[in-house]
């Protein structure tokens, strides 16, 4: 609204072709947000959805109020392109429909020298005043405020009489109603001939929608700061006891020292393609007091600090029963037990073998994981599995062991499930069997880490879906 002022200064009216062409473009633009609006789903545990929504609904807001005010302007127009309030322009200038039709905006004037009010019809339906109740005089008009909001009405004013300064502002009013309301506030001053104040004008518009989409959106986007901020705490926590957890030994591992028939061990830990996916996948290799030694990979379901932490409990309670001694049946079953009574429970799978150089016997066992594969003179098997359901499925489960006597040059490949995925194009049969084909490769190869290598080559190019580990265990002469 231009000042009073600049009344003097003739105004180019703008040429109703272009006014038509902003509004039709508002109109088209305010239905493709609101599309976009209507498909956001919005989730409670969704922060990200919930401030996409609220971006969507303040846009909207914000193109409901451009459409109106270019409404408004095509009806300034000249007559004979001024609105009747019917037919097709009446509907381009309220893209929004019946919400956009609420009153927002209004303007006031008061006369200071005859203490006239004019108030514009809006103006009454903005404050929630009746018409027949009269406007309310400029020294009245803050007994609508908020009371913490009537000093800033009080100096803009002061402001405006005195020092002849524009009005532009944001308060708070309760209507006659009882509905609180958001105004922004602009006038100025109108002088006399003298340049004393004569009256003061002023438009009110109601922002309380657009107010409350933009603190939806500051909120929601706070919210989502906050996971995202959580979320990166988890992983590093998650990541540190990983590391903390799994063998501290890079490389090769020679189990156990200075013994023929001794076992050259190399793995490797595959991450997934998205690093908040911290899974509780496993892998180690130990000498154990007797002279034999331990091989073990496992998995528990779950990412983050929930399955890092369960599998730092699963591997320590694993290396605490096998210094012990307990064969790898019975040490299954306690492990099944230990997860069963968890205080988080989960389901887990795992494979434990117990390897005696002086007999080169491989013990081991099973809980619904994939069984070791065995290569020997350039062909490779996987091993028939005993008896193991998963561990955490079901109480008091037995968890049978098997024997496998090895030979030098022997390799034994343990992996986690998720090695191999399932894909469109792949089964899990299909992943074993790319792995088996690895045995002429494996057979000339001269380390456990060689093999291992190989294995990533494989499998370890591309985004991966979720987190695995790899161990290959070489027979030493």
């Amino acid at each position: 609204m231009p000042s009073h002022l600049f009344a003097d200064r003739p105004a180019q009216p703008p040429e109703p072709g272009s006014v038509d062409a902003l509004i039709s473009q508002t109109r088209r633009l305010r239905g493709e947000v609101d599309a976009v609006r209507r498909d956001t789903i919005v989730d409670e545990d969704d922060a990200q959805g919930r401030w996409q929504r609220a971006l969507c609904d303040l846009a909207v807001h914000q193109l409901d109020d451009l459409g109106r005010h270019l409404g408004q302007l095509k009806e300034g127009l000249p007559a004979g392109h001024a609105l009747d309030g019917s037919g097709e322009d009446a509907a381009v200038a309220d893209p929004a429909g019946p919400e956009a039709q609420q009153t927002r905006i209004g303007s006031a004037e008061w006369d200071l020298l005859t203490d006239e009010v004019n108030w514009s019809e809006e103006l009454f339906q903005i404050f929630g005043r009746s018409p027949e109740a009269g406007p309310i005089p400029l020294d009245e008009l803050g007994s609508s405020l908020f009371s913490e909001d009537q000093p800033l009405l009080t100096s803009m004013v002061t402001a405006c009489l005195v020092d002849g300064k524009p009005i532009d502002g944001e308060f708070r009013i309760v209507r006659a109603d009882g509905l609180v309301r958001t105004l922004h506030m602009r006038g100025e001053p109108v002088l006399d001939s003298d340049g004393c104040t004569a009256s003061m004008w002023a438009v009110f518009r109601d922002v309380s929608e657009l107010r409350r989409s933009q603190r939806a959106v500051r909120e929601s986007g706070d919210s989502l700061q906050r996971r995202r901020e959580i979320a990166q705490t988890e992983h590093r926590l998650a990541v540190e006891l990983q590391e903390a957890v799994l063998p501290p030994w890079r490389g090769s591992l020679r189990l156990p020292h200075h013994t023929t028939g001794a076992l050259d061990v190399a793995a490797h830990y595959l991450p997934a393609a998205t690093s908040a996916l911290i899974g509780g996948d496993w892998y180690d290799a130990l000498e154990l007091p007797d002279g034999r030694s331990l091989l073990t990979v496992g998995d528990l379901t779950g990412h983050g600090v929930t399955a890092a932490s369960g599998m730092a409990m699963m591997l320590g309670a694993l290396r605490g029963m096998a210094m012990a001694g307990i064969d790898p049946g019975p040490l299954m079953g306690w492990l099944n037990q230990l997860l069963e009574t968890s205080a988080q429970p989960a389901l887990g799978s795992a494979v434990c073998c117990r390897y005696d150089p002086a007999r080169r016997v491989l013990s081991w066992a099973q809980a619904g994981h994939p069984a070791p594969l065995l290569f020997r003179g350039g062909s490779g098997r996987a091993l028939r599995p005993p008896e193991g359901v998963l561990l955490g499925a079901t109480s008091g489960a037995a968890y049978g062991q098997a024997e496998e006597r090895l030979e030098p040059g022997d390799v034994l490949v343990l992996h986690t499930d998720a090695l191999t995925p399932r894909s469109i194009e792949f089964g899990r049969a299909d992943g074993t069997e790319r792995l088996l084909a690895l045995a002429p490769r494996f057979s000339a190869a001269r380390s456990a880490q060689d093999c291992v290598r190989m294995v990533v080559e494989e499998f370890g190019v591309g985004e991966r879906e979720d987190d695995a580990c790899v161990l290959v265990a070489r027979v030493g002469g």
